[in-house]
């Protein structure tokens, strides 16, 4: 899918058909070219003199030392290359040293809210429910149009069976499971697990940073989920932990903006997320609701701490004040903010 975007927005912007060089290794049409020699040539052969191309190499894990063809073809002028493969082979620094620092790595996250809200805007539904249907019916690109549980749970469980089962298992050399299975394991046995989902990106780590210092902490990390409907379809329920799916959608949405970001710690309490962009901090404490006094003085106390300058927000559900200033810290509606 990522493929065939990049190449329909390169023509939209008027780059010619043969200036773009794609292959799916997965397609039996190219399988010759899965030795690197071969691929190396059909390449070069179709490479056009004072004119950018792009070459676009999907599945590449299926072509042993492909890294061998992306490193000539760096050295040529005018070729930009993109490459991707399953989280097997990229999910580990391994690829980093194949490719010796000359590549960028591009991560993808699913659809933010204000993406998915603008497929089901036009219907009669309100913000609330389209927010609903987010988190239960997962923000994937692929199962935005798709309605019933049974789908979506067949595609959710068939990510997890490849990322974990697959990739995971068979990548970091994992023997045993976890002891639900019946079988031992040990911390270095979860550790790999988590690092694997790490590396595969279906979760994510949140280091803490300690504001006063302005440093960050190597412990207690937090970690979130990279699509929210993983919680109903392992779980079964999300009214019982309605708040931290507000708080994992805020992180993600923190990140798509292009902040680095952590969690702040205090010496009496946290902050749910400073984010961080060139020198400027930004500080956010996520609610589900504050309409009671003690709720609201809970949540203003960590920011209320904080003796710099920096924006600080209270993000909730919340429409009844919700653009209340507290002293300097700004509230807003956690929906209106993600539609920004």
């Amino acid at each position: 899918m990522l493929v065939v975007i990049s190449k329909r927005e390169l023509l939209d912007s008027g780059v010619k058909p043969n200036q773009i060089i794609s292959i799916n290794f997965e397609d039996l049409e190219y399988e010759a070219l899965q030795e690197y020699h071969a691929l190396h040539e059909y390449i070069v052969e179709r490479l056009i003199p004072n004119a950018p191309v792009y070459v676009f190499l999907d599945e590449v894990q299926h072509v042993p030392q492909f890294e061998k063809v992306v490193g000539s073809l760096f050295i040529k002028p005018n070729v930009d290359i993109y490459i991707t493969g399953s989280n097997a082979y990229f999910m580990s620094s391994d690829i980093a040293t194949l490719l010796t620092g000359r590549y960028v790595q591009i991560e993808m996250l699913p659809l933010s809210f204000k993406e998915f809200y603008s497929v089901y805007s036009q219907q009669n539904l309100s913000d609330m429910d389209i927010y609903n249907l987010y988190i239960e019916h997962s923000s994937f690109p692929r199962l935005v149009r798709v309605e019933d549980d049974e789908s979506i749970d067949e595609y959710l469980e068939s990510i997890l069976n490849t990322v974990v089962l697959k990739d995971i298992v068979t990548r970091l050399k994992i023997t045993n499971t976890l002891t639900s299975y019946g079988r031992k394991t040990d911390n270095k046995t979860v550790e790999k697990y988590l690092q694997g989902l790490k590396d595969g990106l279906l979760i994510y780590e949140v280091d803490r940073f300690d504001v006063k210092e302005k440093a960050l902490l190597q412990r207690n990390a937090k970690y979130y989920v990279v699509d929210s409907a993983f919680r109903k379809f392992l779980l079964s329920r999300t009214d019982s932990d309605r708040g931290h799916i507000l708080e994992n959608i805020v992180y993600l949405e923190l990140v798509r903006r292009g902040y680095r970001v952590y969690v702040g710690q205090l010496q009496n309490g946290e902050i749910d997320f400073v984010a961080k962009k060139t020198h400027r901090l930004e500080y956010y404490q996520v609610s589900y609701t504050v309409m009671e006094d003690t709720m609201l003085r809970r949540e203003l106390s960590p920011l209320e701490q904080l003796d710099d300058n920096y924006p600080k927000y209270l993000l909730t559900m919340d429409v009844l004040h919700k653009t209340d200033n507290h002293n300097g810290i700004e509230q807003k509606n956690v929906l209106d903010w993600l539609l920004e």
